[in-house]
């Protein structure tokens, strides 16, 4: 099946739904799958963004301007999720205590709108780690219509739908950047979060920094382990101010859920 063939598939699916709200975070897969639900739903489909410390500010006004040049409707809960019972604890479960919160408010919010299906955005290339949240999803019969669809897929697909965002580098919650046990606080999570801002700024094109206790592991794509080289005076002056004692370059590079790689899967 080809990927035009696989596009209207996806449309015939989500016009069979009659009616939904799409959990939007303004990443790459969640900006596709609302751009393609709402070309087929209309009126019918929410956005529904969360609003909390684990998420920066930018990918918030990101949402808040798509949903308004497409016309969308859109609802921003403000979430403490430092507030869920465990979540700061930063246990291997910590994305299953999260997502089960944070898809219970956005049914909440569907079932005061009248509509009888919610729709998240993970794609088949997910399906390859530990993913415990996924168990909350499949709980709360939560939709997820871009299983079948691999992530440079939606990369060409939204291209050729005019997103922005075909390019944007992957993102995910910066609680998955604390080692599991380490307690997760607003302060750290500013810390990370200034810290990425700061090197995606300096124009790395995909980034994390991970931390531990006061060191910060940077994971940026090998062929850039050259720029920090050469700009590591100024990036370890940088993130040192931020509150980080040491500050180190991760040489397997950027890839994700390595956070994962110290649990006995």
């Amino acid at each position: 099946m080809n990927l035009d063939e696989k596009l209207n598939n996806l449309k015939n699916n989500l016009k069979s739904l009659k009616s939904a709200v799409v959990a939007f975070s303004s990443g790459v897969d969640s900006t596709f799958l609302l751009k393609v639900a709402h070309s087929v739903l209309k009126d019918n489909l929410i956005a529904v963004t969360l609003k909390s410390s684990c998420f920066p500010e930018k990918e918030l006004v990101e949402a808040v301007e798509f949903c308004k040049n497409e016309g969308i409707k859109h609802i921003i809960l403000d979430v403490d999720i430092l507030q869920i019972k465990g979540f700061d604890q930063n246990p291997p479960d910590r994305c299953y205590l999260c997502k089960k919160e944070l898809f219970q408010k956005i049914w909440q919010t569907a079932k005061e709108n009248n509509i009888k299906n919610v729709l998240e955005g993970s794609n088949k290339d997910d399906e390859g780690d530990y993913r415990p949240g996924f168990v909350a999803v499949k709980e709360l019969k939560v939709k997820s219509p871009l299983r079948e669809f691999k992530k440079d897929e939606i990369r060409t697909l939204s291209k050729k739908l005019g997103l922005k965002t075909f390019d944007k580098p992957s993102f995910a919650c910066l609680a998955s950047r604390f080692v599991y046990g380490e307690k997760i606080t607003k302060e750290k999570l500013l810390m990370v979060n200034k810290a990425e801002e700061f090197l995606l700024n300096k124009g790395f094109k995909q980034v994390r920094v991970r931390i531990h206790k006061d060191i910060a592991r940077i994971e940026v794509l090998e062929s850039e382990f050259e720029k920090i080289l050469s700009n590591s005076k100024e990036i370890d002056e940088k993130l040192k101010n931020l509150g980080f004692k040491y500050v180190s370059l991760d040489l397997k590079g950027y890839r994700t859920g390595s956070m994962n790689e110290t649990l006995n899967m």
